[in-house]
């Protein structure tokens, strides 16, 4: 997977990501922690998709690194049951 920084200031993010899924997901997490928006676009299926993230009072950075974290706990519990 590779990911690229477009733009990196602390209210806004923007990336290019090649994984449509980690996208979605990051996306669906951002969201639900309150950011103001988190959106993915691709302008052909040949490219990859431009995502951004724009957060109110903290950081975009923060909200990342919260997200990506909420995502892993999520993942290593459906690995625990998975493993039961």
């Amino acid at each position: 997977m590779n990911i690229e920084v477009v733009k990196n200031e602390k209210n806004e993010l923007e990336l290019k990501i090649d994984n449509l899924t980690v996208a979605e997901v990051l996306r669906e997490y951002l969201c639900r922690t309150g950011v103001k928006f988190a959106v993915w676009r691709r302008e052909h299926p040949s490219k990859p998709a431009i995502f951004k993230v724009e957060s109110g009072d903290k950081s975009v950075k923060k909200a990342v690194v919260d997200a990506v974290n909420a995502v892993k706990k999520d993942c290593e519990k459906i690995l625990a049951v998975v493993k039961k």
